[in-house]
């Protein structure tokens, strides 16, 4: 866990904060450090540089010593020559100021909070509150953020005044003041126009090189849930070390929940190693506390709680470093909401004339019964703007605020603020087509702010080190280049990375659909007494907080969860997180 704390840029402040950042690394933490009389660099993670002198000054003396050189010839420009999984600060007392930067993906994280004259700042919140005089006051929009998004999105967090940096940003501090901005976007070359026999042996090529260095001097495993991206992983895995991977499965007793038969065709395809563990209820109830006090903010991703389970598994096989598969969904196309916004783009793309002028007046005429039913439904769901037609299925949005949320507190928010962060984010991505800018999109919300920290968490938890090889910079860069119509041929997802691993991955997984480590709460709540009870136990005690109507508790736990488990089951488990979280880390709302 970094953490520092400045107020005043002199060489005793560079020699205060190395004193705390070395008993980081002699506690074992990832960290590099240099200094000298004026300056101190500290990186937490595993980084490199492109720029070949500075790689090669890395290799002799460290990437933080590198950092340094490269900060006093370059200044923050030398952000743009890093690659990897990082966070780093400089401290530069001879300049006055202090950088502070996370990797192009975020999958480091690093928050700040400015108060006068002092900037604080760490690897989680809980860091930056451990400091005196820096007492955390909770952020009543980020909770309504976080029942809309089901995590608070960046660059806010859960406690007022404090912030996190968005992936591939940077903070620079100077006289009192703090100012980000980003020193690297994704940039979709959507012209590219390539021979698929060489991009398929660059993207092999890329994925074993990524693969190769995630597990290069680690006892690595794989997790396997069945679907291409783990597979892959795996698959690479064994190929890469030359001898059989050691992958990880987790299941469920729970009809539509349990996906083991593909993760056993996997294994046995690519001859690994293979573990499973069924996830019961009883495994549920006893870690829910222990997930909610993991995460320094409210985080509702059911889905926490079989990958706990999975790094567990590992962690106790042996394993010290996990390869995960996350981020081929967004960076190649294999959510099934990206092929049902290409079919509602058939309609929004029709000329304006034509959808006004004959097609929805003639419908609008008709009942809305059989066939008519669903082609009003169709043309008013893609009569719709994006971002807002991507994100209308969401469960806040559909309940209606005014109905969970008690008028006092929806008096001290502002309602729209969820949709202007979509919108901001989608008209800002650097792309024109409509696959490239959901990919944009998701790159932050699903990605950065969501299955990251998930995995993340839920591994230190486990006590166990994980790697992310489909997110190597090579891969991305690359992504980045392909065509959109590779990423999502009209209705078919991934149509490129599946058709570049035919024949490397079992056909059953190439034609699956996707499905994931999803938790069957809402099912489990209708028979198991325990779950059931510290669901309610938790959504009694958060009626005391004035956050959500205690009507629509009653009526969410006594009707709508025995209607449909699966559906308003993710409102229980999102809500009864609250809960638990504002419980563990002792926060009054």
């Amino acid at each position: 866990m970094m953490a520092a704390l400045l107020n005043r840029f002199d060489d005793s402040t560079v020699r205060s904060a190395s004193a705390g950042f070395g008993a980081l690394a002699a506690a074992g933490a990832d960290l590099d450090i240099f200094q000298d009389d004026h300056q101190l660099v500290a990186v937490w993670g595993r980084m490199r540089f492109s720029d070949t002198g500075l790689a090669a000054l890395a290799q002799r003396h460290g990437v933080a010593r590198a950092l340094a050189q490269g900060y006093a010839r370059m200044g923050t420009d030398v952000l743009t020559t890093l690659a990897g999984a990082f966070a780093l600060a400089i401290l530069d007392g001879r300049g006055g100021e202090a950088v502070l930067a996370i990797d192009r993906m975020g999958t480091c994280p690093l928050c700040y909070s400015v108060a006068g004259d002092t900037l604080v700042f760490g690897s989680t919140l809980d860091a930056i509150s451990a400091f005196p005089a820096n007492t955390p006051e909770i952020n009543q929009q980020a909770i309504y953020d976080y029942v809309y998004f089901h995590m608070v999105p960046g660059p806010r967090t859960i406690h007022v005044g404090r912030h996190r940096l968005l992936p591939g940003s940077f903070l620079l501090w100077r006289n009192g003041k703090a100012e980000t901005r980003a020193y690297w976007e994704m940039r979709f070359a959507e012209g590219e126009r390539r021979p698929l026999p060489e991009l398929k042996n660059d993207f092999l090529a890329a994925l074993r090189a990524s693969v190769r260095e995630a597990s290069r001097g680690r006892t690595a495993g794989a997790f396997l849930s069945g679907g291409t991206d783990s597979s892959t992983v795996a698959g690479m895995l064994g190929e890469v070390t030359g001898q059989p991977a050691r992958t990880y499965s987790i299941g469920f007793e729970a009809q539509g929940y349990d996906e083991m038969h593909y993760a056993r065709i996997a294994a046995r395809h690519f001859g690994t190693q293979h573990h499973e563990y069924y996830v019961t209820p009883d495994d549920v109830v006893s870690i829910i506390p222990r997930i909610a006090a993991v995460h320094d903010q409210p985080f509702g991703n059911a889905s926490a709680v079989p990958t706990f389970y999975c790094a567990k598994l590992a962690r106790d096989d042996g394993v010290d470093t996990l390869l995960g598969g996350d981020g081929g969904d967004e960076l190649f196309g294999g959510n099934e909401r990206y092929a049902k916004q290409y079919l509602y783009s058939l309609y929004s793309e029709l000329p304006r004339a034509l959808r006004k002028g004959l097609i929805e007046p003639v419908l609008g005429a008709l009942p809305p019964v059989s066939l008519m039913g669903k082609a009003q439904r169709y043309v008013r769901n893609a009569s719709m703007p994006m971002p807002a037609r991507y994100d209308n299925y969401n469960l806040l949005e559909r309940l209606g605020a005014e109905n969970i949320f008690t008028s006092e507190f929806l008096g001290t928010i502002d309602a729209r603020q969820p949709r202007m962060l979509l919108d901001h984010a989608y008209d800002s991505a650097r792309a024109h087509s409509l696959i490239n800018r959901m990919l944009a999109l998701d790159l932050r919300f699903t990605l950065a702010d969501n299955d990251l920290p998930k995995v993340m968490r839920a591994c230190e938890l486990a006590c166990i080190d994980v790697r992310f090889p489909l997110l190597s910079d090579s891969i991305v860069t690359f992504s980045a280049g392909l065509s959109p119509r590779l990423k999502l041929k009209g209705t078919r997802l991934r149509y490129f990375f599946k058709e570049a691993l035919r024949g490397f991955l079992p056909d059953e997984i190439i034609a699956k659909t996707k499905h994931g480590f999803g938790l069957p709460f809402g099912p489990w709540l209708q028979t198991h007494g325990p779950l059931l009870q510290i669901a309610l136990d938790s959504l009694t005690d958060l009626k005391q907080r004035h956050i959500i109507r205690p009507e629509f508790i009653d009526e969410l736990t006594s009707m709508h969860v025995k209607r449909h488990a699966g559906y308003y089951g993710t409102m229980v488990w999102v809500l009864m997180m609250l809960e638990q979280w504002l419980r563990q880390h002792r926060r009054p709302a």
